[in-house]
């Protein structure tokens, strides 16, 4: 039921039409209700094809950091090794299938799914599918940048 919940809280958080674009300078992108436009966010591309954009990063009124990016993987690179985290994640699987590798295990996740990554856990998530790979993932407190 929480894990859930948790589902639903990220998909409210990260619809297609409210990704952020970044804002330079200390001001808290998260001090006020607003909305983010994806066509107005900077793209980063990476030697291997990936494409990255950071949505937004600030603090709720709660007091938690939290942190949002959009990343598509295409089919067949070489993903990220795998890392610790010291924060929480959830990643919302947008388009194509991931393989979340944790604890000895490996699940794989198509589209609409969400992966829960806990405080301190070493993973990685691969393109196990044959066409890009798109998701958003939301990073909550921990060494989450303000």
């Amino acid at each position: 039921m929480k894990i859930a919940c948790l589902c639903v809280v990220a998909i409210a958080l990260v619809p297609q039409w409210m990704v952020a674009q970044g804002q330079s300078g200390g001001s808290n992108q998260l001090a006020s209700s607003r909305a983010f436009l994806y066509e107005e966010m900077p793209v980063k591309t990476s030697s291997s094809g990936a494409e990255g954009r950071s949505v937004v990063s600030g603090m709720l009124a709660t007091g938690e950091t939290v942190a949002v990016h959009e990343t598509m993987q295409p089919a067949g690179i070489t993903p990220n090794p795998a890392h610790a985290i010291q924060h929480s994640e959830l990643i919302v699987v947008q388009q194509g299938t991931l393989e979340f590798q944790h604890n000895g295990k490996a699940e794989r996740v198509g589209p609409g799914g969400v992966i829960y990554v806990a405080y301190g856990t070493k993973h990685t998530v691969r393109n196990a599918g044959d066409v890009p790979a798109k998701y958003v993932v939301i990073q909550i407190g921990g060494d989450v940048k303000k």
